[in-house]
């Protein structure tokens, strides 16, 4: 005898859908419940492609609009700097290779980024506004700047993740400032001798007159309206504000270097000096930014993936590379010796990075990291030394009104 509850409840629930039992020649549903059980997967399946199509028309579009405006960009700051070369010329804070080092770190800061400084101070000596000392240092300058970046977003995580280690994320700032300083500094002379000896001499590349033609025909036009209706000391800062707008578009297009799948990708080969090199390289070159190819150690280190040991040569390979999309401006301006200006630098800074690398990465890494604890241990010695990070280019930036002008 059965019991009242379990008849009550039994009674209660849903009788499902009388489909025909299938049969031993056809176990499928029916035709209706086929169809109701496949239009949700139609659906759902039509979305993601439809998005992936549109997310890639919208890369698309964005990367042919990011090289007009790069390409527009150089030849307005190139024409600009023809402009104003006899100002700049007798102006002190433009006045010797000290000043241009400062204008170029003050710039990145302005701006949040190296490259578009890098850019201008290939467009100045393009338009013959400033020499090659002065442009190997407002090069080395721009890169200087860009590494504070990471400073200002290492502080920005430790305040916002009030848990994070603040001697990770913001040391990782300090290491990257301190490191560029090191290899730059030293690398921008190598380079600067390199150049001057004359064993790039050689070297002439530069966009083809088919390039050419196609540049003067897609660009002509547009960089016209510009000319005739602005004054020609204006086309410098609009070239500088229309490449900010290119960079931007093209991070729209570039590879997003996500602090998690690095992380999740993490293994032995990563406590190794030489494959943190090359996988620096790499990110940079993808990224064409050293901001960004550094900028991601932030997170990493915050959250213990990787320590400040382990990034040193990952900061040295990341800051050879970036001067990747550099060449490829000096190339457009069809200036050889702004393209062999580019190349030394990147000679000289390789060949310091991998000296450091192969015979003082043991001092290097002690000195740095000992360094870098020092100041993280104290707030006050902490803001003395960013304050210095600006102190520092103003002081070189007019240098030239208390030391004057000196030329190579």
């Amino acid at each position: 005898m059965s019991d009242p509850i379990d008849d009550r409840s039994h009674a209660s629930r849903p009788v499902p859908p009388a489909y025909p039992a299938p049969t031993a020649l056809n176990d499928d549903p029916p035709p209706s419940a086929q169809a109701e059980s496949a239009a949700p997967g139609i659906v759902a399946d039509a979305r993601p492609r439809e998005r992936d199509w549109a997310r890639i028309v919208r890369k698309i579009a964005s990367g042919v609009a990011a090289l007009f405006l790069f390409v527009l960009a150089l030849q307005l700051m190139k024409t600009g700097a023809t402009e104003v070369a006899p100002t700049l010329r007798d102006s002190p804070l433009f006045s010797n290779g000290a000043s241009t080092l400062g204008a170029g770190w003050l710039g990145a800061y302005l701006v949040l980024s190296g490259s578009p400084i890098a850019a201008v101070s290939l467009g100045l000596f393009a338009g013959g506004a400033i020499t090659e000392l002065q442009t190997f240092t407002m090069l080395s300058g721009s890169r200087l700047g860009a590494s504070f970046i990471v400073l200002l977003v290492g502080f920005l995580y430790s305040v916002r993740h009030r848990g994070a280690n603040r001697e990770e994320s913001v040391g990782m700032g300090i290491l990257a400032l301190t490191l560029t300083a090191m290899v730059y500094l030293p690398g921008m002379a190598l380079g600067y001798w390199v150049l001057r000896s004359g064993p790039l001499d050689s070297i002439r590349w530069r966009t083809s007159g088919d390039v050419t033609s196609v540049i003067d025909f897609v660009w002509g036009p547009a960089q016209d309206l510009f000319t005739t209706n602005l004054p020609g000391w204006l086309l410098l800062p609009v070239g500088l504000g229309i490449i900010l707008v290119s960079f931007k578009l093209l991070d729209r297009v570039l590879p997003q270097v996500s602090g998690n799948r690095v992380a999740g990708r993490r293994g032995e080969w990563m406590r190794r000096p030489w494959p943190m090199f090359l996988l620096g390289c790499a990110v940079a070159t993808l990224t064409l930014s050293v901001s960004v190819a550094l900028t991601v150690l932030v997170p990493l280190a915050s959250r213990g993936y990787v320590n400040r040991e382990e990034s040193i040569p990952y900061i040295m390979g990341a800051n050879i590379t970036t001067l990747a999309d550099t060449l490829v401006a000096a190339m457009l301006l069809r200036n050889a010796v702004a393209v062999q200006i580019v190349l030394a630098e990147a000679i000289g800074v390789a060949f310091v990075s991998i000296v450091y690398l192969a015979l003082l990465y043991g001092p290097i890494k002690r000195s740095v990291i000992r360094f870098d604890d020092w100041l993280v241990a104290s707030n006050r010695r902490l803001w003395l030394f960013v304050a210095s990070l600006f102190v520092l280019p103003v002081v070189l930036l007019t240098s030239g009104i208390w030391i004057g002008p000196f030329t190579s």
